[in-house]
C-alpha cells in the first residue's frame, strides 16, 4: 500500500490549524541560527578612504553537476521494505542492487531506511544488517555520501513482524490500534514507547548509533527516530498507544532532546509530519530545528499545505530533504503524460525546487532510475543544476585601504536554497605564508543572493593568492566545497586570484 493513501480520510482540519503559527522562516524568530566564529566584515563597503581599487577576478556560473556536502540526489540502498524489487524477488543479490544503486551517474548520497531489528538483535551492541556494510563500501570507494533512518515502527511487515527486535518483543508491551486492510481481524501494533523498558533500549540505541557513525565523514545526515510508522511521526487515522497527549509528548520531547544532545558532528533531520496521532509533532519540530536540525518530507504533490509551508520558508541554514512517497518506481512504460506533455514524475520532482529543497530522494529501482534518465533527462539534469546551493566567486576586489591591500570576495549563489550552515572562505598564497579565513553569516549567500566579506592582507603583499570555501554544516566540523564556475579551478577546489601591485596599471578612484 502507498503511504500516503493511509492519510487519506484521516482527521487532518483541526490538527492543520493548531499548527497554522509554525512558519519557521516567516515568523519565527530567526535568531536562534548557528554561531559565527571569527565573523569576516560583510560590508556595506563604502568608498570612503578611496586610495583606489580594481576588479580581480570575475567568473561564470558553472551548469555542471557538483558532489558538494548539503545537496544531491539519494539513491536507497535500503527502504522499509528491503533493497529493490529485483533483489527482494531473488533476482539479484543485495551485493548487484547495491553496485547497481551507486554506479548511477546522478547518484550522490545512498540511504539507508530500516528497522531497529535490522541493526541490533542482542543488547549492549549493534549488528548491521549486511547492506550497511555494502553501502558504505560503496560510498567509499565511489566518492558518495550516506544518511540513514532506523524506524522504531513499520507498517509494512505487520502483524508478522514489528520493528522491534526480538529481544525486546517480551519486555516491551505492544499495544493494537486497528486492523489492518486485507488481513481478517488482524491489528497493527506500537510499542508503548513511554514504557521504561522501551526507554531504556532506545537510549542503548541511540549511543550505540552515535559511537558508530556520529562524525563519520561519510554521513550526510541521519533522521531523527520519530513516531509511528516509517518513523514519520504518524498512525494515520489510527489512534496512538499513549493514555494521553501530555504522555505522548513528554515521550517524543525527551527522545528527541537524547539524540539532539548525543549528535552533535553529524546533521539531523526531523521529519515535518503535522501532527494527526497527537504525539507532540509540533513541538519536536520548533526544538530540533532551534537545535540545527534540517526538515524533510516524504511527499511533495499530495501533501498538506502547511509542510511545504514550512519547507519553503523554513530558516536559510537549514537543508530541506524531500522525497515523493506515493509515485517513486519511475517506470517508464506507466508514466502518465498531462496536457503539456509532461511527463507525471518530472512534474512532481521539480516540485522540489519551488520548495527550495537540497535533496531529492530516488528510491531503490536502479533499472528504471536508468532508463528514465536516458527517456527524459531534462528532470535531473535540471535538479542537479539546481538543488541546494551552488557557489562561486562572482566578483573579488582588490584595494587600497589602511596603508595595506583589502580583497573583498562577492560569493553568488545561483542555488534555490540558502548555505546549510556557515561558508567559511580562506585565502592562502602558493607558500603558505599568507593564510587568512573567516566565516559568512550562517545561510548566506541565500538562494538566488549574494554575500560580500573582505580580507585585509599583510603590509605589502601582492601576488597570486587561492581562495577556497569551506561549509561547516555543525560546529566545528568543516568540509570543502567546489566552486561551481567555469574558470580552472585548482586541485583542491581553489581558485587562483592575481592580486595586483602598487605601481601595477589599473589602478580606479571613485566611480
Amino acid at each position: 500500500m502507498r503511504r500516503r493513501d493511509l492519510l487519506k480520510g484521516a482527521v487532518l482540519l483541526p490538527a492543520l490549524a493548531r499548527a497554522g503559527d509554525s512558519r519557521l522562516g516567516q515568523v519565527c524568530d530567526l535568531s536562534f541560527g548557528p554561531s559565527v566564529g571569527e565573523r569576516l566584515n560583510q560590508g556595506p563597503f563604502n568608498i570612503d578612504q578611496d586610495q583606489g581599487w580594481q576588479t580581480v577576478l570575475f567568473t561564470t556560473p558553472s551548469e555542471r553537476p557538483l558532489r558538494n556536502p548539503g545537496l544531491g540526489l539519494v539513491g536507497y540502498s535500503w527502504e522499509e521494505s528491503g533493497p529493490s524489487l529485483a533483489a527482494r524477488a531473488g533476482r539479484e543479490t543485495l551485493e548487484q542492487h547495491v553496485e547497481k544503486i551507486s554506479s548511477l551517474p546522478f547518484v550522490d548520497v545512498l540511504y539507508i531506511r530500516c528497522d531497529w531489528r535490522n541493526v541490533q538483535s542482542r543488547p549492549g551492541r549493534l549488528d548491521l544488517d549486511p547492506v550497511w556494510a555494502l553501502t558504505m563500501d560503496a560510498a567509499k570507494r565511489k566518492g558518495l555520501r550516506v544518511a540513514f533512518r532506523i524506524q522504531l515502527s513499520n507498517y509494512s511487515f505487520q502483524p508478522e513482524q514489528v520493528a522491534l527486535p526480538p529481544f525486546l518483543r517480551e519486555r516491551i508491551p505492544l499495544a493494537k490500534i486497528g486492523r489492518i486492510p486485507g488481513q481478517s481481524d488482524a491489528q497493527f501494533r506500537e510499542p508503548r514507547y513511554d514504557h521504561p523498558e522501551f526507554q531504556k533500549a532506545f537510549a542503548e540505541l541511540n549511543d550505540l548509533l552515535a559511537a558508530e557513525f556520529e562524525g563519520n565523514p561519510l554521513i550526510e545526515w541521519m533522521d531523527l527516530m520519530q513516531y509511528g510508522f516509517w518513523g514519520e511521526g504518524h498512525t494515520s487515522n489510527l489512534p496512538n498507544p499513549f493514555p494521553d497527549y501530555v504522555t505522548a509528548e513528554r515521550t517524543f520531547v525527551n527522545m528527541t532532546a537524547r539524540q539532539l544532545d548525543t549528535w552533535k558532528k553529524t546533521p539531523l533531520a526531523v521529519n515535518t509530519q503535522p501532527d494527526i496521532s497527537n504525539v507532540g509533532n509540533r513541538t519536536v519540530i520548533d526544538m530540533a530545528v532551534r537545535a540545527g536540525a534540517w526538515l524533510r518530507s516524504d511527499s511533495i504533490i499530495v501533501e498538506e499545505p502547511i509542510q511545504i509551508e514550512e519547507l519553503a520558508n523554513r530558516p536559510p541554514w537549514t537543508a530541506a530533504i524531500l522525497e515523493d512517497g506515493y509515485f517513486r518506481q519511475y517506470d517508464t512504460q506507466t508514466i502518465k503524460r498531462d496536457e503539456a506533455g509532461i511527463n507525471e514524475m518530472e512534474n512532481y520532482m521539480l516540485h522540489a525546487l519551488d520548495a527550495r529543497a537540497n535533496y531529492w530522494a530516488l528510491w531503490t529501482e536502479a533499472d528504471n532510475l536508468a532508463r528514465y534518465n536516458e527517456m527524459y533527462p531534462r528532470g535531473f539534469e535540471r535538479l542537479r543544476t539546481s538543488l541546494g546551493y551552488r557557489l562561486r566567486p562572482s566578483w573579488v576586489w582588490q584595494r587600497k585601504r589602511y596603508d595595506t591591500f583589502e580583497v573583498i570576495v562577492c560569493v553568488s549563489n545561483r542555488g534555490v536554497a540558502g548555505v546549510p550552515g556557515v561558508l567559511w572562505l580562506h585565502l592562502e598564497s602558493p607558500d603558505g605564508k599568507v593564510s587568512l579565513s573567516g566565516a559568512l553569516d550562517a545561510g548566506n549567500p541565500h538562494g538566488g543572493g549574494l554575500r560580500q566579506a573582505s580580507f585585509l592582507l599583510p603590509k605589502g603583499y601582492s601576488g597570486k593568492v587561492n581562495l577556497s570555501a569551506q561549509l561547516e554544516v555543525r560546529s566545528g566540523v568543516k568540509k570543502p566545497i567546489t566552486w561551481a564556475c567555469e574558470q580552472p579551478l585548482n586541485p583542491d577546489g581553489s581558485i587562483t586570484v592575481e592580486l595586483k601591485g602598487e605601481n601595477d596599471r589599473g589602478w580606479r578612484k571613485g566611480v
